[in-house]
């Protein structure tokens, strides 16, 4: 029995193993995915962004033509208002930049080039036209000067340049959409790739949660077995808890080895998380920003993907992540329990009940709650900080799960018996379900309506402690009946030598 069941756990490890590897594998390929698609976005974001900066340099550009003509032909009309000689020379001092901005973001683009250069000539004769007219109405001949207004009007230059800036901004306008197009695929994409990192994730998470629940149910088996066994046989209890203490040392090992190597694909989620959500901030404000200015240009879906679904995958992935990390700090905890070197010495039972009341004082008011020691406590010689955490622990339970309404009473009671010391716990509170009394000691399991705060794993701490002190543990419960905590602990805890 004994060889095939180490067969068993040996093959039973070695499947484990090979899935977290290839699941940790997995979660590195889809990260570096996540980085590739993050990039790829912000590069389409890039030249979509570029896009909508051409159409405005073409739309400036021919915003400062339009106010040059008007305004030479207002000082054509009227000389006498200087306004428009001003706004015609601002007009001219302004082109030649604007112009070449068009170049310079049009660099990248041959045909637009090519547009450019057309447009460049047809702007430099108009300057020399408007030039003209306007050093003969300087010259006092304003007849001569409109007469060639009329001439270059009928020569239709203003058509030709309207033209060729309409044409350059159909091109742009070509090339907008083909980028919008880029920029929703890879928003599949991103997505695509938010759900497999999710799904695998939960994956690797169940998987492991799984196994260290499943070691921790065989431990709590085996000290039931241990308890059922008859008080005098102290040669097979002292045979059984060395076989336990042997199981719970190999058991905190592996919690510790597995909440170490889930902390690494875990931190790389988070970092891709805050790097996914950095780069989600400028498509929403791209966004934002084709709809004030060009509502036309993007359609209700990719309005719904920027602003509502990518940013409640990311915050789905934030929130399990945060969980994850908690859980894995939950186990680290108790994996540390079971490593610590226990340090025996005399303990004041009394005295230490006294001060959780001190600690707990303002909780236990606001319960209208009372905690009291009924008796004499027995001395024993054991770990401080093992014992301080075991009751702080049962009477912290006590007062959180009291009955609204009921003013709360606490009480801590022991007595000596069969060389051992018997310790309870006892609430007036809200009680355990009988098919609940084995269950609230597994790692993350609860009890009843799950309206405190809590992670499951005070009760997990509890259970571990009294077991590396050599004791028992078990709990006398109904629903609304309160509930008791019966410690069995050894009046004198052996030394124990550092873990190496």
């Amino acid at each position: 029995m004994m060889a095939g069941s180490n067969g068993s756990d040996d093959n039973l490890g070695r499947r484990l193993t090979g899935f977290m590897a290839v699941g940790f594998i997995a979660l590195i390929v889809v990260g570096i995915a996540a980085a590739w698609t993050t990039h790829r976005s912000a590069a389409h974001i890039r030249w979509l962004a570029h896009s909508y900066e051409v159409q405005n340099a073409i739309l400036d550009a021919r915003q400062i033509v339009e106010r040059g003509e008007t305004s030479r032909r207002g000082y054509l009309l009227a000389p006498e208002q200087r306004d428009f000689l001003t706004i015609y020379r601002n007009s001219t001092v302004a082109l030649p930049a604007a112009m070449k901005r068009i170049r310079h973001l049009t660099r990248d683009n041959p045909s637009q080039q090519q547009l450019y250069a057309r447009l460049l000539h047809q702007v430099s004769l108009l300057a020399m036209i408007r030039d003209r007219s306007i050093a003969l109405v300087f010259a006092g001949d304003i007849a001569a000067a409109r007469a060639a207004f009329d001439t270059e009007h009928s020569a239709l230059p203003m058509a030709r340049i309207r033209d060729t800036l309409d044409q350059m901004a159909d091109a742009e306008r070509r090339l907008l959409t083909i980028r919008e197009r880029d920029v929703i695929d890879g928003e599949r994409l991103f997505y695509a790739v938010l759900v497999i990192a999710a799904v695998l994730l939960g994956m690797v998470s169940i998987v492991s949660l799984l196994t260290i629940l499943g070691y921790t149910r065989d431990l709590t088996q085996s000290r039931d077995a241990l308890r059922s066994l008859n008080a005098n046989l102290e040669s097979m209890v002292r045979d059984r808890t060395a076989d336990l203490t042997r199981a719970n040392d190999e058991i905190q090992r592996f919690a510790y080895i597995v909440s170490h190597d889930l902390r690494s694909p875990l931190v790389n989620v988070m970092g891709f998380t805050a790097e996914l959500e950095s780069a989600a901030a400028p498509l929403r404000a791209l966004v934002d920003r084709v709809d004030a200015e060009a509502p036309a240009l993007a359609d209700e879906a990719a309005r719904f993907a920027a602003r509502e679904d990518l940013p409640e995958a990311i915050g789905f992935i934030r929130a399990s992540t945060q969980k994850m990390d908690r859980l894995i700090n939950a186990i680290l905890q108790l994996s540390r329990q079971g490593r610590r070197t226990l340090a025996p010495e005399p303990l004041d039972l009394a005295r230490m009940v006294d001060q959780i009341r001190e600690t707990l004082a303002h909780r236990l008011s606001a319960a209208d709650a009372v905690l009291e020691i009924e008796g004499r406590l027995p001395s024993i010689v054991s770990d401080r900080f093992a014992v301080d955490q075991i009751l702080s622990n049962l009477i912290e339970n006590a007062v959180k799960y009291l009955r609204p309404g009921v003013p709360g009473r606490i009480v801590v009671r022991g007595r000596p018996e069969a060389g051992r010391a018997i310790i309870e716990v006892a609430d007036n509170g809200r009680g355990i379900a009988p098919s609940d009394h084995t269950r609230i000691f597994d790692l993350f399991r609860r009890s009843g309506a799950q309206d405190r705060p809590g992670e499951g794993i005070g009760l997990a701490t509890v259970r571990a402690l009294v077991f590396r002190l050599g004791g028992l543990i078990d709990v006398e419960s109904r629903l609304d009946e309160g509930a008791t905590f019966r410690l069995s602990l050894p009046t004198t805890l052996a030394s124990q030598e550092p873990t190496p």
